[in-house]
């Protein structure tokens, strides 16, 4: 290699006042181009792992982290976060609280199965497990009306189908379109649905891989959920606010976090 390439292939040593000192040959640019540095030496690594990070997770701005102690308990902490990009780390918004989730704990998703181990279990429809994973969080619904953007009013007749082997499984339709032989949840007759935010969970009803997963009121007396997670109503109010610009909805027990380093809070 000719010397002059040589010289331009590598920075270059040099001495300091106090002994010898190794400096890279960039410590001698101006301010601004040290800063720029700077800033691309401390967004680099966020930016690589956002990049291996499932979606919606890793392009996600705004967070609702939900952490079961175990896959068997019946109640998580959740917490808020946010960030400007995706290539920065995440701030604490909000919480924690304590939610109530499903009868049975919770289950890898169909469609996040593969990040299971062991024996793990895996969520199906009627297992009463929320299902662990990422997910967009949807419309915010309830019984009053709202201007909410894209608010969802619960009205009689309205339904969460969650028979694998209709159409409209994993949809929110009417008895009307639908008839009343179609198994399903009558929105407008539970009181947990007064207020509440769709989930955005993938529909395989070959798989029976669960579905009418939301976010909603925990009603007193309460000691479980058949796959959502409910909260105190002025928490769901809290997070249809949080939500409104777009958020996303995670799941794990606390035993699964650490297969998400770099990518959570």
């Amino acid at each position: 290699m000719p010397e002059a390439a040589r010289n331009r292939s590598f920075p270059r040593k040099r001495e300091s006042s106090r002994g010898r000192l190794w400096v890279p040959a960039f410590a001698g640019t101006s301010g601004v181009s040290r800063l720029l540095l700077f800033i691309f030496l401390l967004i680099a690594p966020h930016a690589a792992l956002a990049q291996s990070c499932p979606e919606p997770l890793a392009s996600a701005r705004r967070l609702v982290l939900v952490t079961a102690d175990t896959f068997n308990s019946t109640t998580a902490s959740v917490r808020r976060f946010a960030r400007a990009t995706p290539n920065v780390p995440w701030q604490a918004d909000g919480g924690p609280v304590t939610a109530l989730i499903g009868h049975k704990g919770v289950g890898w998703a169909h469609a996040f199965r593969s990040f299971a181990r062991n024996n793990e279990p895996v969520k199906a429809d009627g297992d009463k497990r929320v299902p662990v994973g990422f997910y967009k969080i949807g419309r915010s619904f309830g019984f009053s009306a709202s201007q909410r953007p894209g608010y969802m009013r619960i009205a009689d007749g309205m339904i969460c189908v969650d028979d694998p082997a209709s159409p409209a499984y994993n949809t929110i339709t009417s008895r009307a379109k639908v008839g009343w032989k179609v198994h399903g949840e009558n929105m407008w007759r539970v009181p947990e649905y007064r207020r509440g935010l769709l989930v955005d969970y993938p529909t395989d009803a070959e798989a029976r891989a669960g579905s009418c997963i939301f976010i909603h009121v925990r009603v007193p007396g309460a000691t479980g959920t058949n796959g959502c997670v409910a909260l105190p109503e002025p928490q769901v109010a809290a997070l249809q606010n949080f939500a409104e610009s777009g958020a996303v909805l995670a799941v794990l027990p606390r035993q699964a976090l650490d297969r998400f380093k770099g990518c959570l809070p």
